[in-house]
């Protein structure tokens, strides 16, 4: 009795303990979401999709000079400028950076999100369907698939993709 006792009180104390491990990030990161650096082929076209179809704000811009490009390892020597948005003004937002090398894609537009590799798609959860499907309507953005389509009860998903094809996943109430 005593042993199956202590291996209960063993097995109980595993099944707090090592859980809390092994979700708990480790307490390395500054901000809680994740900053995207797109290049894209025609920043001003990016840039009106972005902020007046989605509803991003720009809430900042910088540049990098081609020594330091090159440098940091970002370039050969090529400097650019990265216009920042943001889904809202506030300082702990994730980042979507843009910018442009003035040059083509070397990939074809994708069709469907398994058409290539890396980054294919962005999801963004809204308060409210309406204004973002008013705004796609008003910019003639073309609607994916069967979308909208209500993803459960209570919420919608829209699928659209930006300028260069990216994918964004809009979910969010009717």
């Amino acid at each position: 009795m005593n042993k199956l006792f202590k291996s209960i009180i063993l097995l109980a104390v595993m099944l707090v303990v090592i859980p809390s491990y092994a979700v708990r990030p480790p307490d390395d990161f500054a901000k809680s979401g994740i900053s995207m650096g797109v290049v894209v082929e025609d920043l001003d076209k990016s840039l009106d999709f972005y902020l007046n179809v989605i509803g991003m704000v720009k809430t900042g811009e910088f540049g990098v000079d081609a020594t330091k490009a090159k440098e940091f390892g970002l370039s050969n020597g090529n400097s650019f400028d990265v216009k920042v948005l943001k889904l809202e003004n506030s300082e702990n937002a994730p980042e979507w950076k843009l910018m442009s090398f003035g040059k083509k894609a070397t990939h074809p537009k994708q069709t469907y999100v398994p058409d290539d590799t890396g980054v294919q798609y962005i999801t963004i959860f809204v308060k409210s369907m309406k204004p973002l499907l008013e705004r796609i309507k008003k910019h003639d953005v073309k609607m994916l698939g069967k979308t909208p389509a209500m993803l459960d009860e209570n919420r919608q998903f829209v699928l659209v993709q930006d300028p260069d094809g990216t994918f964004i996943e809009l979910i969010g109430p009717k």
